[in-house]
């Protein structure tokens, strides 16, 4: 599983952030990114969660 943020969708709520910490942090523009990718096998419940939360629908998820 691949995800990434769309810079332009996201607000800076940080509820990726909270959910799945080990996959997302803020970037420098203040905006969520994925710091690993692929996502580890024992986090997916986990990412898939934050992307499922996301208010914008800022994140995209990938096989």
């Amino acid at each position: 599983m691949r995800v990434e943020v769309i810079n332009d969708l996201c607000i800076s709520c940080g509820a990726c952030i909270n959910t799945c910490p080990e996959v997302f942090e803020w970037g420098p523009d203040d905006k969520a990114v994925a710091k690993v990718n692929p996502v580890p096998s024992g986090l997916e419940a986990e990412a898939h969660e934050a992307v499922e939360g996301c208010p914008t629908a800022a994140i995209k998820e990938e096989e």
